[in-house]
């Protein structure tokens, strides 16, 4: 059985780090399996719809639990730490359950329980809290539990809203910040609460600093989805017709998948800003190409009208100017 793990918390100025924890056990076929098909990570839904989960994920989960730790802690010891920290803290509420697990998968791409026994166990899963329903409920317990934490101290912090942006860098927080000065649930060792703290900046400039960074984000994804459309443009060009783009499954995420003469090409794409990256194949390593592989035999399993199309691995790179610098089949 699969122990799933997600963490909250991570990035706000103020308030714990909480990580969740849960098993659901063999529920594919059993009563529950329709609510838990409605599980996804805990940021894409409304609030009274993650109360509503929270509540059936506490009754009807094998095992749940959350691990802590707070502003103080995630200061004296660093976040990277406090991520291990309280991820220990769960597992261990876990383990005094006595429900058995097999694996453990956690969300992101950090193992937090690298030096424990149980580290062996252990896989990471970028967009697992989208992929993996034990990791769903993970990130539905934490992110529940955090946010009532929050609203409580509405009641000791009335000035700051605490309950309204949970602790995060909206302007208002950091007006109030600003305002009022810090409380002890603040993250003193965060360099933009520390800057308010000691007057190097003021709200108004950490926001546009914000809106910055995010800017260049967006930009970098426009990039990627840019580089991928080259790719598009050059198979449909050879006469593939487009399968599916951006094809998601539990171990990876297929960028392009197209067919040929009853062949079906699964096509990682490699958008790069310097000449000096290396060819296209030196961004698949080993590791990757077995996720590759897995991928496909997962997608043909699901897509049974393409179990006569021959499975082909493919890899694409594309230039910072995007031009199609290569695209080739890889060797079995």
């Amino acid at each position: 059985m699969i122990l799933g793990i997600d963490e909250v918390g991570r990035g706000p100025y103020a308030g714990p780090l909480v990580i969740g924890a849960c098993i659901l056990g063999d529920w594919q076929n059993s009563e529950d399996a329709e609510w838990i098909e409605k599980l996804t990570d805990s940021k894409k839904l409304s609030a009274k719809r993650r109360e509503e989960l929270y509540v059936l994920i506490k009754e009807k989960a094998l095992a749940t639990a959350t691990g802590w730790a707070s502003s103080a802690e995630i200061d004296e010891v660093g976040i990277s730490e406090a991520l291990r920290l309280a991820t220990r803290r769960a597992v261990e509420q876990i383990q005094k359950t006595k429900v058995p697990f097999s694996e453990i998968i956690i969300d992101g791409t950090m193992n937090f329980l690298v030096g424990t026994k149980l580290e062996k166990y252990v896989s990471t899963l970028k967009k697992g809290d989208f992929l993996v329903k034990e990791i769903s409920a993970a990130s539905i317990l934490a992110k529940v539990e955090r946010d009532k934490y929050m609203a409580e101290l509405d009641a000791v912090y009335p000035e700051y809203s605490f309950g309204k942006h949970v602790g995060y860098g909206t302007a208002a927080h950091q007006k109030a910040m600003e305002e009022f000065g810090l409380t002890p649930e603040h993250r003193r060792s965060f360099r933009p609460v520390r800057e308010i703290a000691e007057g190097k900046i003021t709200a108004k400039q950490l926001g546009d600093r914000g809106e910055q960074m995010i800017a260049n984000e967006i930009t970098c994804k426009q990039l990627g989805d840019r580089g991928e459309q080259v790719v598009v443009d050059y198979l449909e060009a050879s006469r593939h017709e487009i399968v599916a783009r951006n094809y998601k499954t539990k171990l990876f995420e297929v960028d392009i998948i197209s067919q040929k003469d009853r062949v079906l090409y699964f096509t990682e794409v490699k958008y790069r800003r310097d000449s000096d990256f290396g060819a296209g194949l030196d961004f698949i390593d080993q590791k990757k190409q077995q996720k590759m592989r897995l991928s496909v035999k997962g997608f043909m399993e699901a897509n049974p009208e393409y179990a006569d199309f021959t499975p082909t691995l493919a890899v694409a790179a594309v230039g910072k100017d995007f031009k199609l610098e290569e695209w080739f089949e890889l060797d079995e």
